[in-house]
């Protein structure tokens, strides 16, 4: 059989390989971690194993998957452009950057260089919170060409997170505007809010405004927001603390829920 297709993820903890078929139904997957695949359909023991020969590493177990949680059912019935959780932090950076990358004169130059280094930093910084029990998703798309830069689904409730890039810079927060540097004022604020109302129409539940700002020299904030929380990337380990919101099925539910593209169509 030809035509299978290889899908890598990761996430809660796992590194895995997903193999679909054109219609982009699973039919299998790799748990790179435990080194076993396992097999929704048998039939396609076959192919599945050819598909994925150039990635398999070490000893290898091939079995039926353990029963599924309902989470692992939604995701099983994504078609691979529908799922989000494999997007990387600054997704859509990453496609504008390629354009440039022959010139590195014009590459060195480009602004959303810093931008897409903020946005690597801090999602790398809350995928640590997994550990904790969070699930992170990256450049969740909004209908309208926007996004949200990070969503964060845990113990303490969904936060819809907003990146600052202000490398080495003095950040004024004064609501509703930001000030970096020396550059204009920015209603930074606001969209951060619009971007969690954007998110609790989609996913039917309270979502946080978080504004994440990344590497400041300095960050002044008066007077502090009561609907927006703000924190550097240095910051951001203390979410673990937070908890009292959301039980793990409720995140794990929601985390389906928010991985599918589809979901964000009503936004």
């Amino acid at each position: 059989m030809t035509g299978l297709r290889v899908t890598p993820a990761r996430g809660q903890g796992r590194d895995r390989l997903y193999v679909s078929l054109p219609v982009g139904r699973h039919v299998a997957w790799y748990d790179r971690d435990s080194g076993r695949v396992s097999l929704v359909h048998d039939r396609y023991r076959a192919d599945v194993l050819a598909v994925l020969g150039p990635y398999l590493t070490g000893e290898v177990t091939v079995g039926p998957p353990a029963v599924p949680t309902s989470a692992d059912l939604v995701r099983l019935s994504l078609h691979p452009d529908d799922d989000l959780a494999p997007n990387r932090p600054g997704e859509a950076l990453h496609a504008e950057l390629d354009h440039v990358r022959a010139s590195p004169r014009l590459l060195r130059q480009d602004p959303r260089r810093a931008e897409l280094a903020a946005q690597q930093l801090l999602g790398d910084a809350l995928d640590r919170l997994e550990g904790a029990g969070w699930r992170i998703l990256h450049a969740v798309p909004l209908p309208g060409a926007d996004l949200i830069d990070h969503l964060a689904i845990g113990p303490g409730g969904v936060l819809a997170v907003h990146t600052l890039q202000a490398r080495r810079m003095r950040v004024r927060v004064a609501d509703p505007v930001v000030r970096v540097g020396r550059g204009r004022p920015e209603p930074q604020l606001r969209l951060t809010r619009r971007r969690a109302e954007r998110a609790t129409l989609a996913l039917a539940t309270a979502v946080r405004p978080v504004l994440a700002v990344v590497a400041p020299a300095r960050l002044d904030v008066v007077p502090a927001p009561p609907d927006v929380r703000i924190l550097r990337d240095d910051e951001v380990a203390a979410l673990a603390g937070l908890g009292g919101v959301l039980k793990p099925a409720d995140i794990d539910a929601l985390y389906a829920t928010a991985r599918d593209r589809r979901t964000w169509l009503r936004a």
